[in-house]
């Protein structure tokens, strides 16, 4: 029986109610999958037809150590998704290469280590902007600020991570997400299986409470992705270097103009809904038998 190793992190040693739903889809397949920490230096990932990445959510505090140990259980297994797209992913400058690709990107500015944090503002003109690390995930250092009243704010913001070293955003926040929200469409295999709408995360001047110092709790509910949406997803999608990603979640928000545009693309470690469609588990499962070695 080909055995399955499903990548998470100490916080979450045997999975969340959501990836739990994949372990009974496997063993339908007569696959045996695991919860396995991916920091736990006991494990041998040769051990494992097939290593597949889930709930690695401390990655972003230890980037470098999480890549290298991807580029090793990639030398002695088979890594989903793919390391070349892990590493690309995990810094969210890949929205730079998708925008000058032609997809419709949130605007953003992007500043490294040694520039002038004051210098935050071109290109951005709203009332609000939202301040985050190019490398992090589940709002970590992420803040809401208003562009008028909060510019010391956002210079110390800025400032604060660029001393540490670290490649800083600023993107408007859009006002689209008070209302209609973000739309996350979550493609298995590169095929479309399902979408949430994600409520509103960010008030302004907070961060919001940790689910055990990772991730803010966020108001999921089901939502049917518009054509529009769609359209723009598959673009997305279409940008990704072929094979086709184990799993990938688009998460798109209406702009000014109401036009749906990327906010982030999800291929490393993104929550996937499995319980908001009956058929995802299935799905995901199909897709890791697709991938083990014969």
């Amino acid at each position: 029986m080909p055995l399955v190793a499903i990548a998470t992190c100490r916080e979450f040693p045997d999975l969340d109610h959501e990836d739990q739903l994949l372990i009974p889809a496997l063993a339908e397949l007569r696959i045996d999958a695991v919860p396995a920490v991916w920091t736990d230096e006991a494990i041998n990932w040769s051990a494992f037809d097939l290593v597949v990445i889930r709930e690695t959510w401390d990655y972003a505090e230890h980037r470098e150590e999480f890549l290298e140990w991807a580029r090793v259980v990639s030398e002695v297994s088979v890594l989903a998704n793919r390391v070349e797209l892990v590493e690309w992913n995990t810094d969210k400058r890949y929205l730079a290469e998708l925008a000058e690709a032609g997809v419709p990107v949130v605007s953003t500015r992007f500043l490294a280590p040694g520039d002038d944090a004051a210098d935050w503002r071109p290109n951005l003109s709203s009332a609000e902007v939202v301040v985050k690390p190019a490398v992090s995930c589940g709002s970590r250092d992420t803040l809401r600020h208003s562009a008028e009243e909060d510019v010391d704010a956002i210079v110390a913001h800025v400032q604060r991570l660029l001393d540490e070293g670290r490649h800083v955003m600023v993107q408007p926040y859009l006002e689209a997400v008070d209302t209609a929200g973000e739309t996350a469409l979550i493609f298995l295999d590169g095929i479309y299986s399902h979408s949430i709408r994600k409520g509103p995360l960010l008030a302004r001047g907070l961060e919001g409470e940790k689910v055990n110092g990772l991730f803010v709790q966020e108001q999921i509910d089901p939502r049917e992705p518009s054509v529009e949406e769609m359209q723009v997803a598959e673009r997305v999608m279409a940008a990704i270097p072929t094979p086709p990603p184990l799993y990938a979640r688009v998460d798109l928000i209406p702009d000014a103009e109401g036009a749906p545009t990327l906010l982030e693309l999800e291929l490393t470690e993104p929550s996937l809904f499995l319980s908001f469609n009956p058929l995802a588990p299935g799905r995901l499962a199909a897709a890791i038998a697709a991938r083990i070695p014969a």
